[in-house]
Formats: structure tokens, C-alpha cells, sequence
């Protein structure tokens, strides 16, 4: 059966013939007594793909179990698609490198698949919260094209197999190809059905680069109330009709768009009906009913590092 599941799963396709699996294992809110279980009990069920970060502090726990698993033989290094994120904190070039080599030690990983710029904000170094507009740093000082050299330089050496970046907008990922030697591969951004941002998922897959949904359910703060998106009828409707849950419906939408989801969950039977709903298959009519649904609703929007007076706002962080 687990030969089976792997070979269902679909992956997009990086330019080097390399794959990203279009289901992972989302680690963020996970806490670190949590992540071990939640990533051995995804492994065990065929996920490939572990999306973690830094900032979750949660990568020692994510890589015992990754070591465990490598161990027993549940999985094969080749076969696992790891990724992690550079923090606000270390935007400045000279602590690239030494931020990776934390998550590779922490993870117990000798090269991630994939590393991410996760803002394009800056703190000052040693900062990981920013408490006030003196902890931050404008990108007029720390230009993100100066941190993506550094990024461009850790994948020469092997410590990431690709490179990308998490938040960004058009007008900076323009940007940021226009000042690169080597462009970004990844944009990891926020999408589900009340916020589609179709204009920014053309764009990456028009110029080469792979899109990943975070909050692919909507996150938690859409999850459990009467908006929720699980809840809403259009999807209720489809969930009935393909015999399966909502939250698979809307999975199943994220991956037909051509982007990578990670839903987060720790409890085994949810990330079990997540790793399902690579089994469902929506219409051309279903999907253009899902599209009805758009709200131009963003939850993650960047506030900690927005301040007043600051060097930081909604609009330059989204619409700059």
C-alpha cells in the first residue's frame, strides 16, 4: 500500500528535474512535544514533503523524528522533500549561512531541499521579535537583493538544493529577478478559496517559479467559526457528492491549481484525511464554482513588524 500512495502522489517539477510533492506536512503552531509524532505519523503514511522553519522552534523535534524514521528504513533520504526558512533576524548576508547551519543541525540534515527568505521584512540581528520600530531595519538598509546573495551562496555549496522566498508580492519578486543571478524557484505564499490570489500564482508559474499554499484550509482563525471555509455550502455540496470531508475538497482545489499545500495538523487521524485527499479529483465545474468563492481575505498579514512610525506597512509589505 505505501508503494501505492507514493506513487499516486504528484509533484511539481523543478527545472533540474528535481520534485516537490504537492502534498507536505505544514509544522508551524506545532509544538515541539508534538512534531515528532505528527512528522513519524506522516512519513508512516506516505508524506514526502515537511515544510518547517525556524522560527517554529520545533526543528529539533522535526529531526529526531526524521532520524528516526531515515533509521528504521521508513524512508530514504533521496525520497524526503525538507524544508525551512530564513528569519526576519537574519536578513543580513553574513548571518545566512550561520542561520541554515542552525536548521541543519537542528534538523540533523546534511543539504535542505529548500530554503526560504520567510519575509520580506528585516530585524535587527539578534532581534527575533520585533518589541518596537527600533528593532527593525528598512530594506533600504538591508536590501533583500544584498540577503539573496547570501541565499544564491548557500545553494552553491550544497547546503540547499534550491532556493526561494515566502510572502512576496509581484512587484518585489520582479524586483528581486531583475537584481538575481539565479532567480527565486519557490514562492510559498497564502491561498485558499476566500484568498485565491490568482494573479500572483499566474505570475510565478508564468515565469518558473513553484507556488506552495500555506493555510491551504484557511488557517486556524477561518477553521473553526461559522465563516470558516470548511463550513460553506458550495464546498459542503462537493464534499458530499465525492464522499470525502470539505478540508479534502478544498486540499484537493489547492493541488489542481498547480500549487504545493501543507496543511498543518497534529493529530493522526486529521493528518491521515489530509494525505487522502490526494485520492479526489474535482470537475472544470467544480473548480470554477471554488472560484466563485474568492474574498481577497488575507489572514497572515505580517503584523509583527508593523509599527507606527515604522518602516513597515500593510501596503509596502503587500502592495509595494
Amino acid at each position: 500500500m505505501k508503494f501505492e500512495t507514493e506513487k499516486m502522489m504528484k509533484s511539481l517539477i523543478f527545472s533540474n528535474g528535481d520534485k516537490m510533492p504537492l502534498l507536505g506536512l505544514g509544522t508551524w503552531l506545532s509544538k515541539s512535544n508534538e512534531a515528532y509524532q505528527a512528522v513519524l505519523t506522516a512519513i508512516s503514511l506516505g508524506y514526502r514533503h515537511i515544510d518547517s522553519a525556524y522560527i517554529y522552534r520545533n526543528e529539533k523535534e522535526i529531526g529526531r523524528a526524521l532520524q528516526f524514521a531515515l533509521k528504521e528504513g521508513l524512508v530514504r533520504r533521496e525520497d524526503l522533500f525538507i524544508t525551512s526558512k530564513l528569519w526576519n533576524s537574519d536578513h543580513a548576508p553574513e548571518r545566512v549561512e550561520i542561520a541554515i547551519q542552525k536548521s541543519l543541525t537542528d534538523l540533523q540534515l546534511d543539504y535542505l531541499d529548500l530554503y526560504l527568505i520567510h519575509w520580506p521584512v528585516a530585524f535587527k540581528t539578534n532581534h527575533e521579535m520585533a518589541n518596537d520600530v527600533s528593532d527593525l531595519v528598512s530594506l533600504n538598509e538591508m536590501p533583500i537583493s544584498n540577503t539573496w546573495q547570501a541565499m544564491e551562496e548557500v545553494r552553491s555549496k550544497g547546503l540547499a538544493r534550491h532556493i526561494g522566498v515566502s510572502n512576496f508580492n509581484v512587484p518585489k519578486l520582479k524586483s528581486l529577478i531583475a537584481s538575481s543571478v539565479f532567480k527565486p524557484e519557490v514562492n510559498q505564499v497564502e491561498l485558499h478559496p476566500y484568498f485565491q490570489q490568482t494573479e500572483l500564482v499566474q505570475f510565478c508559474q508564468e515565469n518558473g517559479m513553484l507556488v506552495t499554499a500555506f493555510s491551504p484550509l484557511g488557517s486556524r482563525h477561518l477553521m473553526n467559526t461559522e465563516v470558516g471555509i470548511i463550513y460553506h455550502k458550495t464546498i459542503v455540496e462537493m464534499a458530499e457528492n465525492h464522499n470525502c470531508t470539505p478540508s479534502q475538497v478544498l486540499l484537493c482545489w489547492g493541488m489542481q491549481r498547480g500549487t504545493s499545500v501543507i496543511p498543518k495538523s497534529i493529530h493522526p487521524d486529521r493528518i491521515k484525511e489530509n494525505f487522502e485527499a490526494i485520492y479526489i479529483s474535482l470537475n472544470d465545474n467544480e473548480m470554477k464554482e471554488i472560484k466563485k468563492l474568492e474574498k481577497n481575505l488575507r489572514v497572515a498579514k505580517g503584523a509583527a513588524a508593523v509599527f507606527p512610525n515604522g518602516s513597515y506597512t500593510y501596503q509596502s509589505i503587500w502592495d509595494e
